[in-house]
């Protein structure tokens, strides 16, 4: 990371509102070695400009609402706008809710570089000129430069240790869903909840959009239609939903409201240039809006949420908090307000230099509120309008949108985007906020797409437009039917996104990526906007009209890629390949999160790679709160690995103090073609295992030392070496008995917990898998061994068998062994 601001410019720049440590970015650049992309700055009539020049062709990835990511020879203006959709269309809209002064480019050799006008005020992105990036906007601000790096990725790494990590989400902030506008009585709500489970169709969250509030004044519930929340919030957590309702900034302008006599009292609204409020049409009618710049606002509004959440909230959705106007001709308020900010944050300013961030800091805010209402939970904030950064404090969803193809389209490259400039949490409203297609519409397209593309985040997602306003179960079977194969996919995967935003939040690599992350260096990749890669995942979706899947040609990256599915083909559902080398985590599609268990069957998914090896991990916690950061985890590295026929699945490590669940493990190789293959045995604490073996190390080489040699081998058909016991030898450990054969390298063949309490408990065993592949990697003798006993009836050794009659045996059993020549 280089800060290129000219030392005479440094004092005069406002703090950062993007950096979480604003020294990082302040500290002047002390190596002799120059950066390999210096920007040049030039000044002209009350603006800066910063050029960066390539010295090749280089591919440049621009943040950009409303237009696909491809390579860009366009301009930019970063300037958030809360324009109202209604029956517009946003092609060609280059701002809307968010602003991201922030651009990848990567170079020819596949590494890229990261260049960050760091600047709240209007900026506008020029990339017309060939192999030229041009940053315009009012000076001085620094651009700061991370990289080159060896990739995409670890430019991304590098943004997110400057302007932090996503928030850790909570586990059921990753499930499906249900939103629209609007629920117009808690009955209501109940009712599409019920209904929901009745159907078999899995979700996690239903919202509440602003009928649900009194004359929409925040804060309040409808005395009439929503009367008793925490009644309704208590009947939904019963049934598995969670309940998140909306707060948006404007506060009505009226005397006796709460709300708006504590906020005039502590004075903590934005101000006109005569220094009286700003007063501007909203929802509720005439509304003031919370300078959010200041600490005691924050303060406030936090106060007000606490108190909110008491009523059973679980979630929170910020939006026109752009903030959007209405009755005005920009959608926002004038630029010539006044904010009291903090120094930190760049003191008094008018409203042009905060415009960009008000969003982020109300999100912040209600953050902070959420935190401390509950201490011991994750809070969960959406919001609409945003800045770098703001996945410190939010999740975010696109905005407005129409049920079209070409939003369907453009909803993936708006996702990736954002997670591009460090916001992995995110998605679009599914079916279109406005404009309703036709059924079949919603069957192939924005329904089994965004169900993958939304497990890129999650969030404001509509099975249900606005107009008719249908319900997915409503319109056809078909539709139903798509929505539920596709929703099922999405929570048998959870294990393995849950696992991906948690590396996100602890080291910044981003969750989803465009296709080509998995080969920079490839320039064929880099145009595609119809797949996508969750980690080695990479998902292949029809996205446009007339673009069925199995006519959709799916460029893979350079490598293995072995597609597969659930069992659930369909022409409407996106196809799932996975990674050569990588070994990925899946769960039971139950209906909620809150269903799951620790002693949920595992899955893991193998796809070996060119010299037969393949890793991946799991992380596993309570769900919510913090004691993760406490080690109250466990992450687990799972490797496996083809040898002289054999493939072994392990455990190569673990970190946390998390006791390893008692549950079944599925594991299923990809073999190609969308063959699998399929074992399951029961996972075991393998340290425990391992201390079991090593304690008894001592009392086993004894009894092999004492074994009596075979005098004639002519008289003992065998194997040389000791002598055949018709009765293994026996090892204690502790509470662990075990019964080893010696002659065969001290083979368990079973092993008994001693106390009675757990007579009837799983058993504990290594999790070590073998598979007999055939030279042409066809399966043949698919064998398990547990530690307790081999999972499969004749295992030959050498010219002799090993025998073991039931596949699953219970603690305390043993078994009977034969030795067959």
């Amino acid at each position: 990371m280089a800060d290129h601001l000219r030392e005479d410019d440094r004092d005069a720049a406002y703090p950062s509102l993007s950096f979480v440590n604003n020294k990082d970015r302040d500290t002047p650049i002390m190596t002799h070695k120059a950066p390999l992309y210096t920007p040049k700055y030039q000044s002209h009539m009350g603006q800066q400009i910063v050029k960066l020049e390539a010295t090749s062709c280089w591919y440049v990835v621009l943040w950009n609402w409303g237009s696909q990511w491809a390579a860009r020879t366009d301009r930019k203006e970063n300037f958030s706008h809360g324009i109202q959709m209604h029956g517009v269309t946003v092609l060609g809209t280059t701002s809307l809710y968010q602003s991201h002064p922030w651009v990848l480019a990567v170079l020819p050799n596949g590494e890229a570089l990261g260049i960050l006008a760091d600047t709240t005020r209007r900026c506008e992105i020029d990339l017309r000129k060939e192999l030229t990036i041009q940053l315009i906007a009012p000076s001085p601000y620094p651009v700061i430069t991370f990289g080159p790096f060896t990739s995409p990725s670890a430019v991304l790494v590098s943004l997110s240790h400057a302007t932090g990590t996503i928030f850790m989400p909570p586990k059921w902030s990753l499930g499906y869903h249900q939103c629209r506008w609007s629920y117009d009585s808690d009955k209501r709500v109940l009712e599409v909840s019920k209904t929901f489970r009745e159907k078999g169709i899995p979700c996690d969250v239903i919202w509440m959009d602003i009928d649900y509030m009194d004359g929409f004044r925040c804060f309040t519930f409808d005395k009439e239609h929503f009367s008793d929340p925490k009644s309704l919030v208590k009947d939904l957590h019963h049934i598995g939903f969670k309940a998140i309702w909306m707060l948006d900034p404007g506060i009505k302008h009226e005397d006796g409201y709460f709300v708006y006599d504590s906020g005039a009292k502590s004075d903590v609204w934005i101000k006109k240039a005569d220094g009286t409020p700003f007063v501007g049409e909203v929802w509720p009618g005439p509304c003031v809006f919370p300078d959010f710049t200041q600490s005691k606002t924050r303060s406030w509004w936090a106060s007000l949420v606490k108190d909110f959440v008491s009523n059973g909230v679980d979630g929170i959705w910020n939006d026109m908090n752009e903030p959007a106007v209405f009755k005005s001709v920009t959608k926002t308020m004038p630029e010539s307000n006044i904010h009291n900010g903090d120094k930190e944050l760049g003191n008094c300013q008018n409203h042009s230099h905060y415009h960009n961030v008000y969003g982020m800091l109300m999100a912040r805010s209600t953050h902070e509120g959420m935190k401390l209402a509950d201490k011991n939970k994750r809070p969960f904030v959406l919001t609409r309008a945003g800045f770098v950064g703001s996945q410190r404090y939010a999740a975010t969803w696109t905005g407005d949108n129409l049920s079209t193809w070409e939003h369907l389209h453009m909803s993936i490259s708006m996702v990736l985007q954002l997670g591009l400039s460090g916001q992995p949490l995110s998605g679009p409203d599914i079916g279109g906020f406005e404009e309703t297609q036709h059924p079949n519409f919603l069957d192939g397209g924005w329904v089994s797409v965004p169900c993958f593309l939304f497990v890129v985040g999650t969030l404001k997602l509509t099975l249900m437009t606005m107009n008719p306003g249908l319900l997915v179960w409503s319109s056809v079977d078909q539709c139903e039917e798509v929505c539920r194969l596709a929703l099922r996919r999405r929570y048998r995967l959870l294990p393995h996104i849950y696992t991906l935003f948690y590396i996100a939040h602890t080291t910044g690599v981003p969750v989803a990526t465009p296709t080509f992350f998995a080969d920079p260096k490839d320039p064929s990749l880099r145009t595609l906007e119809n797949s996508f890669l969750l980690g080695p995942l990479l998902v292949c979706a029809s996205s446009m009209p007339d673009q069925s899947l199995d006519k959709l040609q799916c460029t893979l990256p350079k490598g293995i890629w072995q597609i597969f599915d659930f069992d659930d083909s369909h022409p409407d559902l996106p196809a799932l390949y996975l990674q050569g080398g990588s070994i990925v985590p899946v769960g039971p599609p139950h209906q909620h999160v809150g269903e799951s268990d620790p002693s949920d069957d595992l899955t893991l998914l193998v796809a070996l790679d060119e010299n037969g090896k393949a890793k991946g991990i799991l992380f596993e916690d309570d769900g919510d709160g913090y004691g993760f950061t406490e080690g109250q985890y466990l992450l687990t590295h799972y490797v496996a690995e083809l040898q002289e026929s054999v493939v072994t699945v392990r455990i190569s490590g673990t970190e946390g103090s998390w006791k390893r669940p008692q549950r079944r493990l599925n594991v299923k190789f990809l073999l190609g073609e969308g063959t699998m293959v399929s074992l399951t045995f029961i996972e075991s604490l393998q340290n425990e295992v391992s201390n079991l073996v090593s304690a008894s190390k001592e009392q086993y080489k004894t009894r092999l030392e004492n074994a009596k040699p075979i005098p004639d081998v002519e008289k003992v058909s065998g194997q040389k070496g000791t002598e055949l016991s018709k009765t293994p030898i026996e090892l204690k450990s502790g509470d662990w008995a075990l019964k080893v054969v010696p002659w065969i390298g001290g083979r368990i063949i079973s092993m008994e917990h001693l106390p009675s309490a757990y007579a009837g408990a799983c058993l504990n065993i290594p999790n070590v898998v073998y598979v007999i592949l055939h030279a042409d990697h066809s399966t043949s003798n698919l064998f398990v061994f547990t530690g307790s006993q081999w999972l499969h009836s004749r295992i030959e050794i050498n010219g002799y068998e090993e025998y073991c009659g039931t596949e699953y045996r219970s603690i305390g059993c043993t078994e009977e062994y034969n030795v067959i020549e």
